[in-house]
């Protein structure tokens, strides 16, 4: 992906959008392209990366193993949405297993420089860190949403499918 058609992702991510020309055109040259083919695990929980990443095209199953069930999908997650989050937290501690449903696009960032970009320059560490928590914050209302249908789908199997 050239340089210019990766400024061009940056600016249609939804993430991004609104953001101040400064910032994105910042965000496009830190950007590097991800590509992985059906199948393939992006990252496994409990590794460390140092990438944070916006689905640029295809979608990504969120697992995770839970004792007792195995693995179970939190969500699917599609175009525009942010992934490995924990990268720019700090940790760098992935917290579920990505895997590419599909043939997918990624725009990597090193998670380190936007830390260091939000710690020296308040303008973008306040919007950064506002649309993560705004993310963030639909991502948890979407896999709150999940595990309702997942423990819904148990009680009405522990009934004999009697609803």
């Amino acid at each position: 992906m050239s340089d210019q058609t990766l400024r061009q992702a940056v600016e249609e991510a939804a993430f991004c959008a609104g953001l101040p020309a400064d910032m994105r055109s910042r965000l496009a040259v830190l950007a590097r392209l991800r590509r992985g083919a059906a199948g393939t695990v992006l990252f496994r929980a409990g590794e460390r990366s140092d990438d944070f990443y916006l689905v640029h095209r295809g979608h990504v199953a969120l697992d995770m193993n839970v004792p007792g069930r195995g693995t179970v999908r939190l969500l699917t997650i599609g175009e525009g949405e942010i992934l490995a989050w924990s990268a720019v937290v700090a940790d760098q501690q992935m917290t579920a297993t990505a895997t590419a449903v599909d043939d997918v696009e990624l725009l990597a960032f090193s998670g380190s420089q936007l830390r260091q970009w939000c710690e020296t320059d308040p303008a973008f560490g306040h919007e950064w860190m506002r649309r993560l928590a705004s993310a963030l914050g639909k991502r948890l209302m979407s896999t709150r949403l999940q595990m309702l249908d997942l423990f819904h789908a148990d009680a009405d199997a522990s009934r004999g499918g009697v609803a």
